[in-house]
């Protein structure tokens, strides 16, 4: 059984493997600040796929230089759990030194860059540092996409694997496998928010939320549907907060320019009201999805929940973050800035979900083959040695 240390955790964990968000009970100590829980989907599902007996976490903020050479003794290996790591405004603090002193291998799960609207992503000297340091004290390093890797590879750094989310594979289940039946049967639908939006990367906020509004509304008048926030604080107050926290909400939603302007109006208020979902705990996210008939919308982690967990979700792209994503694992999607609507029946096709299994599969096999070659513990079958009948394993 390995020991590991974490960079940046997102969260508490409880349960050796499961992650909450920190002091999870007392909801006011966090009401006021956005934290976004799908960072926390993906630190519980990367725990999830990994055998360990020890965890700790390693200081990158003010770290505690003598005590790295008695951590260097006390663990394995480094986890930098998966995020959107790659881009002009990350802040790494003293990582790049820490890594180099400690010097223990470093296991970068499913990290990902993500491109501006306009111009040339422009990373810091702090950024291409940190991501060569990784890359020198790892065999591979596993990244989110294509796109990811095109980006390492400026760098110099070819040593890198696309192994998309460790929250595609929490289930641990390799033979996952997404069939549809009949939309008519749909009753229950999960839709995913992301209210708030930077023009950094999104190319036209005015289309984003007004589109993002619509669909809303079209998918509640036509099913029985729950919206999943992330973390909003507007989004949070409507579901945690007193009744004068709630009022407080709204009041905030409607001076908010784009918001008042191109998202809210009377029947979104009433469906907030109404139909919220938020929750500082990944297992309930985990819970409500596998309710769910179909989950979709613009949450990159919350639709990932669905499909690990055999529901069918449409992700709705919006930056090259998003692109990235679905592009790795062929998940039908839909650009919110391409001419026309959506129409849900034209993407209810088992050949789309098809690509999917087929995608998500080799995405798998990658992954399994990425933790092997870092030399990690780790859960994940070899699918090439199961049987075609019954569905046992052969032992190798």
């Amino acid at each position: 059984m390995a020991r590991l240390l974490v960079i940046m955790p997102s969260g508490e964990i409880y349960d050796h493997d499961s992650v909450r968000w920190y002091q999870y009970q007392d909801v006011q100590r966090s009401i006021d600040r956005y934290h976004n829980i799908g960072d926390a989907f993906v630190f519980d599902s990367s725990l999830k796929l990994l055998n360990f007996d020890k965890i700790g976490v390693l200081e990158i903020n003010k770290p505690d230089w003598p005590s790295l050479d008695r951590l260097r003794e006390e663990y394995d290996y480094v986890l930098l759990r998966g995020s959107n790591y790659i881009h002009g405004e990350m802040e790494w603090h003293d990582t790049a030194a820490v890594l180099k002193k400690l010097g223990l291998p470093v296991l970068a799960f499913g990290i990902g860059a993500q491109a501006p609207v306009k111009g040339r992503m422009e990373l810091s000297e702090a950024t291409q540092e940190v991501l060569r340091v990784i890359a020198d004290l790892s065999t591979s390093i596993g990244v989110r996409g294509a796109f990811s890797a095109e980006v390492l590879a400026d760098l110099g750094i070819h040593n890198v694997r696309i192994v998309g989310c460790p929250t595609a594979f929490r289930r641990l289940d390799p033979d996952m496998n997404i069939k549809l039946g009949p939309l008519a049967d749909i009753e229950k639908v999960g839709v995913t928010l992301r209210r708030e939006v930077s023009p950094t990367y999104a190319q036209n906020i005015e289309r984003y939320l007004t589109f993002h509004r619509d669909l809303v509304k079209s998918l509640a008048r036509r099913f029985d549907t729950v919206l999943m926030a992330q973390g909003e604080v507007e989004e949070k107050k409507l579901v945690f907060g007193t009744d004068a926290q709630k009022e407080e909400a709204i009041a905030s939603l409607r001076a908010n320019g784009w918001a008042s302007k191109w998202y809210l109006d009377p029947e979104i208020e009433r469906l907030y009201r109404e139909r919220l979902f938020y929750s500082d705990v990944v297992a309930d996210y985990e819970t409500l999805v596998r309710q769910q008939h179909l989950v979709l919308g613009y949450r990159l982690h919350g639709n990932l929940m669905a499909l690990a967990n055999g529901v069918p979700s449409v992700y709705f792209t919006y930056d090259s973050r998003t692109a990235e994503f679905a592009e790795t694992y062929r998940i039908p999607s839909f650009d919110v800035f391409r001419d026309g609507g959506f129409v849900l029946e034209d993407y209810w096709e088992q050949w789309r979900y098809d690509a999917f299994n087929a995608a998500w599969r080799n995405v798998y096999d990658e992954t399994r083959k990425f933790l092997i070659e870092n030399k990690i513990d780790n859960k994940l079958i070899d699918r090439a040695t199961r049987t075609s009948g019954a569905g046992m394993l052969k032992v190798a």
